[in-house]
């Protein structure tokens, strides 16, 4: 079993100062220092939607606040979100995944620690240079990739990249074009109470593997005859269907990444 399936259960809340601390799910085993420290987000919303610029507290009124109040221990990432400087550990600036709503954006530009055990994969750059994507090598866990690229919400990789499990030669988009749209994974970001999110789930995955075939003509057979109809919102669902019309695929390859 990968080291990211052992996870415990327990999540810890307290408000600090007006803000709300999150103890995420302690891992065990090798890993634990990865993820047993808090996160801290307001009980307000942010200011500014997730963006592909590098976050900064002073740009956004909500994080300044949290890094006023938090001190110099911590880095603001974005999308109202503060966590500690130095994890992963060694890590002065951590990057943080923000996906949600129809969005996925990196708060800062990844930066490549070395192979290692369990982080064995080769990486993909863009011409500017930046890391893009990662290749599963045998035997790599989330948690050690996060550790090998500073990505402190390593276990956000899988949901950016619609998966459950990640397997070799599995290519996984680590930096999302915050331009892009990004379908949610679980369900949709307005799903109502007592949605059905299997038959969501296994379309979007569907979509996703046909994507990564480029078989254009499957997926939209997959969203004409499944994903479209599990939208609440049909808008977006046009989104998607905005998107099959004009077949681009590097587009739709981050859409269902």
């Amino acid at each position: 079993m990968h080291l990211a399936a052992r996870i415990t259960t327990g999540v810890a809340v307290l408000v600090v100062g007006g803000l709300v601390a999150v103890a995420v799910p302690t891992v065990s085993g090798a890993y634990a220092q990865l993820s047993s420290w808090p996160i801290f987000q307001p009980t307000e919303e942010p200011t500014q939607e997730p963006s592909g610029e590098l976050a900064s507290a002073e740009d956004d009124p909500i994080g300044k606040k949290m890094i006023d109040e938090l001190g110099d221990g911590y880095v603001y990432v974005g999308n109202g979100t503060a966590i500690p400087k130095g994890v992963p550990a060694g890590c002065e600036n951590p990057a943080w995944l923000n996906a949600g709503g129809m969005s996925a954006s990196l708060s800062v530009d990844l930066v490549d620690r070395g192979a290692r055990d369990l982080a064995a994969g080769i990486t993909s750059l863009d011409d500017e240079g930046r890391i893009v994507t990662y290749t599963v090598a045998p035997g790599d866990a989330l948690l050690a990739i996060g550790d090998r690229f500073c990505i402190a919400n390593a276990l956000a990789i899988a949901d950016l990249n619609h998966t459950r499990t990640i397997q070799p030669g599995e290519v996984l988009l680590l930096h999302p074009d915050s331009s892009i749209p990004w379908i949610p994974y679980f369900s949709p970001d307005d799903a109502p109470a007592g949605y059905q999110q299997i038959p969501y789930q296994l379309a979007v995955e569907a979509m996703s593997a046909a994507a990564h075939a480029d078989d254009l003509e499957a997926m939209r057979a997959i969203f004409a005859d499944d994903l479209s109809r599990l939208f609440p919102n049909p808008a977006h669902a046009d989104v998607i269907a905005q998107a099959l019309a004009v077949g681009d695929l590097d587009v739709l390859r981050q859409m269902f990444a």
